[in-house]
């Protein structure tokens, strides 16, 4: 596409002098005539030239981009121009609504004798996904200034966005030091454990229940077994995608729903099992189970669980805690630390989740964590009511309150520990529990 340009415009008018004066003067009319047939001819010709302006000129961006969600990202735009010619280019790029930067678009001076030039596109991600950019739009200027060609060029970028854990860090900025254990306190261990280290010969006090009898006969005198404490553990979350998670906790902000939280939270226990040398694995589940990563460390496992969760989103189902609940039992062997993230303030689901945790209480130590949700609490443990409408609300929130302490009671009995936690503290509260469960040595 050919557009003129102020200059063009600029030129006509002053040409228009030229015609008028050749209508007044009838004698000038030749030369006036004359001139302006230039002025169209350097024009025409030099919209030829601007047919050309953007020959060999190309944009190439990466095949993948990693981004955090609310922090500035440089986006590397590299312009190819194979003839290395001195070239003033317009660029725009062709970004997602949810992918905002801090200009439109950016006038480039490509140098000589270089076919590649670079530049940094900052932006600033608002939403959590995955989002494409498919075309970057270029405009050049023609050889005299009067026209330019404007072009579409198709590219091939993948943007992706992950959850924001700086704030998280900051409050556990203990737990993620590199230096060691510098920040942590340490905290006396529990118990003897459970993982078998060596034999020795048997010390008065050994207790029978720690002799090696089969040792014992071949060495023809007592050998004791010896154990040390579990090192490598597996922990689990589960995150509940269904309806439940949409709910907002910032009322009026939309991008603010329970499940950002769970994922946030997933993520940076993921971040604490590393540090405490274990094996940590995530599945997410509404009807079915969407998604399994089994339990691993590493660097790249980590990258690979949040990879799995940052294009989760809120389905409109309902979830199916038989499906989820016999799919660990199939799938997960060995003993862990499964952490559950869902929703139990329905009275129907709590109750098939009570049901269905049978499956898996005896093998696992389970622990289910919920976001508390608004005026779920005991009747005036807080303010008092203000209206009548405030009364209503704060009496269904206390029998809310009162069907999750019998649930919670109910779970306990089973082995299975339920919390509510502000939405606020939720990465903290599980990285806490983790711990605890660590230093018990409750596995």
């Amino acid at each position: 596409m050919i557009a003129p340009r102020s200059r063009l415009i600029w030129t006509a008018s002053a040409s228009l002098p030229l015609a008028l004066l050749g209508v007044v003067a009838p004698a000038a009319g030749p030369i006036c005539l004359a001139l302006a047939s230039v002025v169209v001819l350097v024009a025409a010709a030099d919209a030829v030239s601007a047919g050309h302006t953007l020959d060999g000129i190309g944009i190439e961006l990466p095949a993948v981009v990693r981004m955090s969600k609310d922090r500035k990202t440089a986006l590397e735009v590299r312009v190819r121009n194979e003839r290395s010619r001195h070239k003033h280019l317009r660029i725009a790029l062709g970004l997602p609504i949810e992918v905002q930067a801090e200009v439109d678009e950016v006038n480039v001076l490509l140098p000589e004798e270089s076919v590649w030039s670079s530049l940094s596109w900052s932006c600033m991600p608002k939403k959590r996904g995955r989002y494409r950019i498919k075309a970057a739009y270029v405009e050049g200027i023609s050889l005299l200034g009067f026209w330019v060609k404007r072009r579409q060029i198709s590219v091939q970028s993948e943007i992706r966005v992950y959850p924001n854990l700086l704030g998280e860090r900051k409050k556990l900025a203990a737990l993620f030091l590199n230096r060691s254990t510098v920040g942590l306190h340490a905290q006396r261990q529990i118990g003897k454990g459970r993982d078998f280290e060596k034999l020795r010969e048997y010390s008065p006090g050994d207790g029978f229940d720690e002799i090696h009898w089969k040792a014992t006969a071949r060495r023809a005198k007592p050998i004791t077994k010896v154990f040390q404490i579990e090192r490598t553990q597996e922990v689990y979350v589960l995150i509940d995608a269904s309806r439940l998670s949409s709910r907002l906790t910032k009322p009026g902000v939309p991008d603010s729903s329970i499940l950002e939280r769970l994922v946030t939270a997933a993520l940076v226990l993921g971040m604490a099992a590393e540090r405490q040398g274990d094996l940590f694995g995530l599945l997410s589940f509404t009807d079915k189970v969407e998604r399994f990563v089994r339990a691993r460390n590493g660097k790249s496992h980590y990258n690979t669980c949040r990879d799995a969760l940052y294009t989760l989103q809120p389905q409109t189902v309902t979830p199916d805690y038989d499906e989820l609940f016999t799919f660990i039992r199939l799938r997960l062997r060995r003993r862990a630390l499964v952490i559950c993230l869902t929703s139990l303030d329905d009275p129907s689901l709590a109750e098939t989740f009570a049901k269905s945790i049978e499956l898996i209480r005896k093998q696992h130590l389970v622990l289910v964590n919920m976001v508390r949700q608004p005026d779920t609490a005991q009747l005036f443990t807080e303010s008092a009511p203000e209206s009548t409408d405030d009364l209503y609300r704060k009496l269904g929130g206390h029998l809310r309150w009162h069907k999750l302490r019998q649930l919670e009671k109910v779970l306990q009995r089973r082995g299975v520990r339920l919390s509510q936690v502000e939405h606020e503290r939720l990465s903290v509260e599980l990285v806490s529990q983790y711990l605890n469960v660590k230093q018990r040595q409750l596995l």
